[in-house]
């Protein structure tokens, strides 16, 4: 039963029109007691920032795109929602007193500048935007410590990893195992991937997810990044990380303790679950989402990935191995490389190619402030375009 002594949390959503983002409103609207919509943003798709807009009734809509600024104003003049537009209003906008908790759904490196203003203003992160902790873990796990912030993971393998740590403050992790599905080429060969197409790619088995998250989720990149943001979440070495191939996507993530001791979370694939748990943390909030039946499923498989065909998830370990810049380097490589191979520019075995050379060709830095990551961002993407120009769509190496 809802407790009527809790207040109302004012949400911000960072990317509202993307695929978490929307998920996000359909929990605020089950939940309209507990959470309001205060601030929308969207990238480009002002449309449906506007219908959203004049549904959730927030006080503030940014589009980030400027061009579509007057089409936004104009569309929700006469309503209380004050228009704004550019990145940079995105990243003041998250300091405002009123705001309770920023959800930070935003694609790739944009989510970081607004993430760190956030923290520095003392909000609570529901992390949906994992590129944030791979890019710059030290900088923002050490900020969220200096001004008591919680990190809420979104990501369903992250909090899964966070509940199955609740209650166990004393209890030193072994090790944590995060699952992933596999995607739709789980047991393909690299003969077979140099064929992939964009359609092929885009076909997750087990989530509905935007086109970039997609394509990390087939190339296993998605997992990589997920490994590097665990690092930071839970504070772990390299070593205390596994990651096991689970195809029916049932078991979302788990923490072995040091008695041997295994915790699992799992359920079905949906991801209003965790953005729900976030929202409401440390509450578990009623719902009417579907239940788990096991006879639905009644075998649970597990195997070892892939590492020679699959190399991103490779790469991303030997990122976090290095340190440093590397992880922001690979981060800025693969938004480049999918952008490509999205856009048919580069094969999918080539994404994998353009991100080697770039960790080979930018310099290293071992201990980078935020000018540095930046700097870094710029020149790897600089980079990664013409690596991609330069490549041959049917010329690219098979391992």
């Amino acid at each position: 039963m809802y407790n009527s002594s809790v207040s109302i949390k004012n949400i911000a959503i960072l990317g509202s029109t993307g695929s978490i983002g929307t998920q996000t409103l359909e929990v605020i609207a089950e939940n309209p007691e507990r959470f309001k919509a205060h601030v929308l943003t969207a990238h480009r798709n002002a449309a449906l920032l506007i219908e959203q807009a004049l549904l959730f009734k927030p006080a503030y809509a940014v589009i980030c795109d400027t061009s579509q600024y007057e089409q936004v104003k104009q569309a929700l003049a006469g309503t209380e929602t004050k228009v704004l537009a550019g990145h940079e209003e995105v990243k003041t906008i998250v300091t405002l007193s009123e705001i309770d908790i920023v959800l930070t759904a935003m694609v790739g490196f944009a989510g970081l500048e607004p993430t760190i203003n956030a923290v520095k203003a003392g909000k609570d992160i529901a992390l949906a935007n994992k590129e944030t902790l791979v890019v710059a873990g030290e900088l923002i796990t050490a900020l969220a410590r200096e001004h008591q912030v919680k990190l809420l993971p979104v990501d369903s393998e992250h909090s899964a990893i966070f509940q199955c740590l609740t209650g166990e403050d004393h209890n030193p992790i072994e090790k944590i195992i995060l699952t992933a599905s596999g995607g739709p080429f789980r047991g393909k060969d690299s003969g077979f991937l140099a064929g992939v197409t964009r359609a092929d790619a885009l076909k997750h088995p087990n989530w509905v997810m935007g086109a970039k998250i997609t394509i990390d989720s087939a190339s296993l990149m998605n997992k990589g990044l997920e490994v590097i943001e665990a690092k930071w979440l839970f504070d772990l070495q390299l070593e205390q990380i596994e990651v096991i191939v689970h195809p029916q996507s049932i078991i979302h993530s788990m923490v072995q303790f040091q008695d041997g001791s295994i915790k699992a979370q799992m359920g079905l694939p949906d991801m209003k679950l965790p953005i729900q748990y976030a929202l409401g943390y440390p509450d578990r909030i009623q719902n009417n989402f579907k239940r788990f039946d096991f006879s639905a499923y009644p075998t649970l498989s597990f195997e070892q990935p892939d590492l020679q065909t699959f190399r991103n998830l490779a790469l991303a370990f030997e990122a976090l191995k290095l340190g440093g810049n590397m992880p922001c380097i690979i981060n800025a490589a693969n938004e480049i490389a999918v952008e490509g191979f999205l856009n048919e520019q580069v094969s999918f075995l080539g994404m994998s190619e353009v991100i080697e050379q770039c960790m080979q060709k930018i310099p290293a830095i071992a201990h980078p402030t935020l000018a540095d990551y930046l700097n870094t961002d710029k020149e790897t993407r600089i980079l990664a375009q013409n690596l991609i120009k330069e490549m041959p769509l049917k010329a690219v190496t098979v391992l």
